[in-house]
């Protein structure tokens, strides 16, 4: 019988990563989102194992690297026709691995934007001369209420403002996140007690305007913001490390109109140990709660706010969390181009 004691350590990982053995998998507790792939090669070492005869021990190693290389290349129905090596770089090595993916730092279009819609109203606001915060270090009151307005229209606002009024950066979430995120990706900062363009963001405005400052704040929000920052749910980092899958079934899917679920179930059948993250709830099953923040996260949080779909409020008969339509944007194929062959 193959164990994990029979694969060498210098072998390649069958997990597909193109790693050794011994610098990946070896010794990793099973609960990874790429385990059950892996567990299925060792399976079909044992099988093809058992119809094989070796003289050496030398051809049992190439004989194993092989099956395990060939395995690691294979596309997966589990994985929307990825192979376990090509999902090992998207969520471990996003940006890392042009043959699958690269991120131009220009756009070759005008972006548009829920995110960027605030960002220009910040930057517009802050001015050469700055802006002084508030004592806890929060944008002021009355840009706040200033931004919302724009924002969100004069109905928006009376709207989103009926149960209690904007009094401080925190109560408009989506401007709150925007501050963050333009912080990560060093476009403002604080200084001498205000608020400030960096030199660089004063740079990227002169040359190329939002062109070039929006792949700074994608890439800030997807590798450097906590995506759990804004709500209740347990931190399932899962769903922001697989932000490029979530990518790739969008720039795949993402032609037509579809429902949040359909997402939803690409992203259970892909990672289906990501149910073992969540506490248990006899009033909100498991999988209805990851459901619910996948769609939170990813498509309302990520997709829409980032403005690489549009994202609409639609009635299902689910009955758990909120429900949406989405359909990718000529943004999404500017922000990221895939070199993916898929059948």
């Amino acid at each position: 019988m193959v164990t994990k004691m029979d694969i060498g350590r210098n072998a390649p990982c069958p997990c597909g990563s193109g790693k050794k053995y011994k610098k990946c998998c070896l010794g990793k507790k099973q609960s990874g989102p790429l385990n059950s792939t892996a567990e299925d090669v060792f399976g079909g070492l044992r099988e093809a194992f058992n119809e094989q005869q070796f003289n050496s021990l030398e051809e049992v190693r190439n004989f194993a690297e092989g099956i395990i290389q060939q395995k690691g290349q294979a596309p997966l129905d589990d994985f929307d026709g990825l192979s376990p090596e090509q999902m090992h770089r998207i969520l471990y090595l996003p940006f890392a691995s042009p043959q699958l993916v690269d991120f131009p730092d220009c756009l070759d279009l005008t972006p548009t934007a829920p995110i960027l819609t605030l960002f220009d109203l910040l930057q517009e606001a802050i001015g050469p001369k700055g802006m002084k915060p508030t004592a806890t270090g929060n944008l002021p009151r009355k840009f706040c209420r200033e931004a919302a307005l724009a924002y969100w229209g004069e109905e928006g606002y009376r709207d989103k403002t009926r149960y209690g009024n904007i009094n401080k950066e925190n109560d408009f979430s989506d401007l709150h996140a925007t501050r963050m995120v333009a912080e990560l990706a060093g476009l403002i900062r604080k200084y001498k007690g205000r608020f400030i363009l960096s030199r660089k963001c004063r740079s990227l405005m002169t040359e190329a305007g939002l062109s070039a400052v929006f792949p700074r704040l994608f890439r800030a929000f997807v590798q450097q913001f906590n995506w759990g920052y804004r709500d209740g749910y347990s931190e399932i980092r899962l769903i922001e490390q697989s932000f490029l899958f979530t990518l790739y079934l969008l720039d795949r899917y993402g032609d037509d109109w579809r429902l949040s679920v359909f997402y939803e179930d690409c992203f259970l059948k892909a990672f289906p140990a990501v149910l073992k993250e969540m506490e248990p709830n006899p009033f909100y099953p498991a999988e209805n709660q990851i459901r619910s923040c996948y769609t939170l996260r990813a498509i309302k949080r990520f997709i829409g706010f980032l403005g690489l779909a549009t994202v609409e409020p639609a009635e299902t008969d689910k009955p758990f969390g909120e429900h949406y339509r989405l359909k990718k944007r000529p943004l999404l194929d500017a922000t990221v181009r895939f070199h993916l062959k898929i059948g």
